[in-house]
């Protein structure tokens, strides 16, 4: 990695981490929202580094785009004005703490140097034949369907929990 890649890495690296630190620090649902998709943005722009445009593509268009259009839509929805102004302190506190012994576990398993242990498959010369889409395509309607149905129905019932709140005031 050449001195300005690694440098733009770094840049974007600190924005990432800056925009996930805003996003469980604003007041406002809406700004928190907003930092979201900055944190999607530079998402984006590791997968570009990586080689990968198409799941640049893809983060942007389905999580900054969509799913972030569907949150703002929620939290308009709930009308969270007066809520949003009170203050949480044991949420800080809390946050604070769970924050710490995270990263405190991610820097133990960093230094240990692998999660798990195990090496996967997926070489760079597969990758290079096959592409990343296809791959990922594969893998995720072969090896990981039921995970990927039990996601999908978890964001359903989040979103009809949401409208069931919302609906519950009017």
């Amino acid at each position: 990695m050449e001195l300005l890649e690694l440098l733009f890495f770094y840049l974007v690296a600190f924005v990432a981490v800056l925009s996930g630190v805003l996003v469980v620090s604003c007041k406002s649902p809406v700004h928190s929202a907003l930092a979201l998709v900055n944190t999607f943005f530079c998402l984006a722009v590791f997968y570009v580094m990586l080689s990968a445009p198409f799941m640049a593509a893809i983060q942007v268009m389905v999580y900054a785009g969509a799913i972030m259009v569907l949150i703002i839509f929620v939290i308009m929805l709930l009308n969270l004005g007066a809520d949003a102004h009170r203050k949480y302190t044991h949420g800080v506190v809390w946050g604070a703490i769970c924050g710490i012994l995270t990263l405190l576990v991610t820097g133990f398993f960093v230094k240990r140097g692998s999660i798990t242990g195990m090496q996967g498959n997926v070489t760079t010369e597969l990758i290079q034949d096959f592409g990343h889409t296809e791959l990922i395509g594969k893998a995720l309607f072969t090896d990981f369907l039921l995970p990927f149905e039990i996601t999908s129905i978890l964001l359903l019932v989040a979103i009809v929990g949401a409208v069931i709140l919302a609906k519950k005031e009017v």
